[in-house]
């Protein structure tokens, strides 16, 4: 552990702050922390994680009072992964390093916890401009994410700004959760966890002021990685609720271009649907394999059921994708016996060509995936015996 300068008396409250090149900001900042800090009444500290700062972030923190520890891993979620362990006391106070959350009052965050709160939000949304958020995060980011976030908890997380990095919990409960994410998708991840461990969640509101010195936030990689979270901790509503509007899109687009083979009028122009329609289906075949997958892939979700289950599962993939193969080749066939026999055009012939592709490749990717659901959970089940055998070689060792 790499740490600047010591610890002293156990503190009622850390105050977390990740740091990376913040020389514009940081010595304010903790000034800011020890009085908030100091109106509260509380003994604190004051705990920066540099994550490698180039500039004089480091000296600058510690000349302000702060304890200093490095995290080589880069991103703002490996930098407050690391403060969590290494904060002294029951309850934590995370915000931004760059004066833009107001810690002079992060009192009103803490004496919510302190009346039993688990996690507590400021809220950042009332008042918010062009100098304190761009227009697409205050529009578009952060409402989109925070109503993923109710949806897909079903409405236990009941919060406006589920992105704001200014937050107080009990510092142990959040241990607990132990959450892995490295990037900007970590404030995404306490929350979703804390949900699921039915945790008491909160959101005040406290001012939000322009930052000071360059924002760290890309704003489509940070997006996507908020995504693949989302498909990991919620697949039923990232991939299979996708998987069936996808399915029945492409089947009633192929009904379509089965009853108006010559297509639809549409204006001026002339819509031709039996184009849309296999590529539809073809999309909810490898979004639904992708949710099953996720039954025994997903390091989060993994083996939620039974083996038994799985291989009742896993016979009803190759089944499936059996039938689809069989019936899409039988199709091909039949439309190649017409085509050598009958030399005059066969007006829905393409939107039947057009669903035997579809039903061919979707029939391919369920067998191969049925291979893989087999291989992923004979994979599961070798890890959990070798680690039942090291266990237990371990105690008779004892």
């Amino acid at each position: 552990m790499s740490t600047v300068n010591s610890k002293v008396d156990v503190p009622q409250v850390s105050v977390i702050l990740p740091c990376l090149n913040e020389e514009d900001s940081i010595a304010a900042t903790v000034a800011e922390a020890w009085a908030g800090l100091d109106r509260g009444g509380y003994s604190g500290e004051v705990l920066v994680v540099d994550n490698g700062s180039t500039d004089r972030s480091v000296a600058l923190a510690v000349d302000a009072g702060a304890r200093v520890v490095c995290q080589e891993v880069r991103g703002y979620g490996a930098a407050l992964r690391r403060g969590i362990d290494e904060a002294d006391a029951a309850i934590a106070v995370m915000a931004d390093a760059d004066l833009t959350y107001d810690l002079p009052n992060l009192g009103q965050l803490v004496s919510m916890v302190e009346d039993g709160a688990d996690l507590v939000l400021a809220s950042r949304l009332d008042g918010l401009n062009s100098d304190t958020m761009p227009f697409l995060h205050r529009v578009l980011g952060t409402p989109v994410l925070s109503f993923l976030l109710r949806r897909v908890t079903n409405g236990r997380i009941l919060v406006r700004d589920s992105q704001s990095g200014y937050r107080a919990f009990r510092t142990n409960r959040i241990r607990t959760l132990e959450l892995q994410g490295d990037g900007m998708e970590f404030a995404s991840e306490m929350l979703l966890q804390a949900s699921l461990a039915s945790y008491r969640i909160q959101e005040t509101k406290l001012p939000y002021r322009p930052r000071r010195g360059e924002s760290k936030l890309n704003t489509v990689q940070d997006g996507l990685r908020h995504l693949k979270l989302l498909v990991l901790l919620a697949p039923r509503i990232a991939l299979l609720w996708p998987a069936v509007a996808l399915g029945l899109l492409g089947l009633m687009l192929t009904v379509m271009s089965l009853g108006w083979p010559d297509g639809i009028t549409i204006g001026a122009a002339r819509w031709q649907p039996m184009f849309f329609g296999p590529i539809a289906l073809v999309m909810a075949s490898l979004l639904y394999v992708v949710f099953l997958m996720l039954g025994v892939a997903s390091p989060i979700r993994a083996l939620p059921a039974t083996p038994r289950s799985h291989e009742r599962l896993r016979h009803r993939i190759l089944m499936g994708g059996t039938a689809m193969l069989s019936t899409g080749v039988g199709l091909n066939f039949l439309l190649f016996v017409k085509w050598v026999h009958d030399s005059v055009a066969w007006t829905r012939g393409f939107a039947l060509a057009g669903l035997a592709q579809a039903l061919t490749l979707s029939g391919a990717v369920w067998l191969t995936s049925g291979f893989l659901h087999w291989l992923l959970q004979r994979q599961y089940e070798y890890g959990a015996a070798r680690q039942s055998i090291d266990l237990k070689a371990v105690a008779d060792r004892s």
